[in-house]
């Protein structure tokens, strides 16, 4: 237990530690020596090799003061849980945000989290049970996954109380686009969803990449806390931008932070301009104090994704694809190296296309994938075991996991489900799957197919479904 006095004392230390930003990013923009740096820090390698990103000292200080000024009310009374990998910007910056503001912190794993999580013994407690946390990072994957645990044991409810769940649930977002709190269905019906990460959650923040509309507002109807999405990279030490906590839209990621300025860059190959109707749309370009030094040992990478403006402030050319809402608050729509042209001429998002379809139930991740001289667009999917053991019930299909997942007949189940999602999601023709190699393996950090944050590495994905790309494409 903190002492008062203690409490006291680390609230002090953050004040001084953030209100030292004034004076340390004010200094001229000078050539960086082993002084400065306080962290190299390698990028994911979703797109390609890994770059290694020399952080400053100012850097991280820069970017803390910015989410701090976002994420209200943090102290020594937050409990914060950490279970994502240090070397990733979200955890570094989250954990580095709560020593800053004299929160505490327990730790724990993505095996751990939960009372249901694979690590876990049978009857015994997960780590957000024991530990109680007020705060919580997560990355999509995580989040989606939670979603899809809690669809599945409503799906499992008697009709009383799949229908009880349904009008709670209808009712609290209607309330919700009205601005009222809904106490009463809170305690009486997602009480027991909220006490799956602890019971007191007060903030859940989601970055890494894009979390699907869904899926957020599912978390901020159950889970009864905000749940709102920020935008940073390993580049721009992990600040950019963070949706105000009282903001229960989706798809958004929130206004600029304080300590950086956002632009929009023409990228006219794709058709995103500034001048676009009826809002600006275009590269994003973070610029400030929180941007860093650069590449390690790679001056041409650094010199093709940073720029100095004439009045000495350093920028970074995202190659996330942004677009301004009336309110200043930032949407990312697309991505440079995720954006593929199709034989006819048609641009294809693969990572809009993979948010529209992980929802599915039967599909526990999926990966888009096109080439430029092909028509149409092809598919990996993990499969969820459970839904797709049922589904070949029905279709009177036996054998081992292997053999379900490379039976034609199982394809084309989970194209049918691809399709119907897709329609949902109102993809455009183009855009849809046409078709599908089940994987039998999940992807893991381990199996080196995602990276720690769960992002796909779509060059380790080609390079290992290299013979079914050709397969789908040959047409065999």
């Amino acid at each position: 237990m903190i002492s008062k006095v203690h409490a006291s004392c680390l609230k002090q230390a953050g004040a001084v530690l953030i209100h030292s930003l004034v004076a340390i990013v004010n200094r001229p923009r000078t050539k960086p020596t082993s002084l400065d740096i306080a962290v190299i820090m390698y990028t994911s390698g979703s797109t390609g090799l890994p770059k290694g990103v020399m952080i400053s000292h100012s850097n991280l200080i820069a970017g803390i003061a910015g989410m701090c000024s976002r994420v209200p009310d943090l102290g020594p009374k937050d409990t914060y849980i950490g279970y994502l990998p240090l070397a990733h910007v979200l955890e570094l910056s989250a954990e580095t945000l709560c020593m800053a503001c004299g929160c505490c912190i327990g730790y724990s794993s993505p095996q751990t989290l939960a009372d249901q999580s694979a690590k876990i013994k049978k009857g015994s407690k997960g780590d957000t049970t024991v530990l109680k946390p007020t705060l919580l990072a997560a990355v999509p994957e995580i989040m989606d996954r939670i979603y899809k645990n809690i669809v599945t044991k409503v799906e499992d409810m008697n009709s009383i109380q799949r229908t009880l769940f349904v009008v709670a649930y209808n009712y609290k977002m209607k309330q919700m686009s009205l601005g009222w709190s809904t106490p009463l269905c809170d305690w009486l019906i997602f009480r027991k969803i909220r006490s799956l990460l602890g019971g007191k959650t007060r903030l859940i923040l989601c970055g890494g990449a894009p979390l699907s509309p869904s899926t957020q507002t599912f978390m901020n109807i159950c889970f009864c806390c905000p749940v709102g999405q920020g935008y940073g990279l390993t580049e721009t030490c992990g600040a950019g931008t963070i949706s105000d906590v009282f903001d229960y839209t989706t798809g958004r990621v929130g206004a600029p932070l304080p300590c950086c300025e956002i632009t929009l860059k023409n990228w006219e190959e794709g058709g995103y301009t500034v001048y676009d109707k009826p809002h600006a749309r275009g590269e994003i370009l973070i610029g400030g104090p929180n941007v860093t030094l650069g590449y390690f040992k790679n001056k041409s990478k650094t010199l093709e994704d940073y720029f100095v403006d004439k009045d000495g402030q350093a920028w970074f050319c995202t190659g996330d694809i942004g677009e301004f809402q009336d309110d200043g608050c930032l949407k990312v729509i697309d991505r440079k190296k995720d954006l593929v042209k199709l034989q006819a001429g048609e641009y294809v998002a693969l990572g809009k296309v993979e948010s529209a379809l992980k929802n599915s139930p039967l599909i526990d991740n999926i990966c888009a994938y096109a080439n430029s001289d092909q028509s149409y667009v092809i598919s990996f999917v993990v499969p969820n075991q459970k839904q797709l053991l049922a589904l070949a019930q029905q279709k009177g299909i036996i054998g081992t996991w292997n053999d379900i997942c490379n039976h034609p007949e199982m394809e084309k189940e989970v194209l049918r489900e691809i399709t119907d999602a897709a329609a949902i999601a109102r993809l455009e023709k183009f855009e849809i799957p046409l078709k599908v190699r089940l994987s039998p393996e999940p992807w893991t950090p381990e199996t080196g197919l995602v990276t720690d944050a769960f992002k796909l590495k779509r060059k380790e994905l080609k390079t290992h479904y290299l013979a079914d790309i050709e397969r789908m494409y040959g047409g065999k």
